[in-house]
């Protein structure tokens, strides 16, 4: 499985991000994986066509040292289909960018 991951976080980074990401995308499932949605514009042809799969989501998980996301893009409501694939470049971009905004706005460097 490719993996985006921000290790080696501290005890105080781990309970701001996670007050961050409950207050954000709701909170965990399953205690510690969250569900943050991709902006629709990025979905590739594919995945804009699978309206009954929408939204679709990058699975982000948070330990208290680690935060790490799935690069595979998936949907809630199904296990297999088409639609749910690796990121595509602008995805993972955005996807970056928006965890880098994150601790940016958490003043937590890595």
């Amino acid at each position: 499985m490719k993996q985006y991951v921000i290790d080696e976080l501290r005890p105080g980074d781990h309970e701001r991000i996670k007050d961050y990401l409950d207050r954000h995308f709701g909170p965990a499932d399953m205690g510690n994986i969250y569900w943050i949605p991709v902006e629709p514009v990025l979905y590739d042809p594919v995945q804009a066509s699978h309206a009954d799969c929408h939204p679709l989501y990058f699975a982000v998980q948070l330990s208290d040292t680690a935060l790490t996301a799935e690069l595979l893009v998936r949907t809630k409501n199904r296990i297999r289909c088409d639609c749910i694939q690796y990121a595509t470049e602008d995805q993972l971009l955005w996807f970056s960018r928006l965890v880098d905004a994150v601790f940016e706005r958490l003043e937590i460097k890595t």
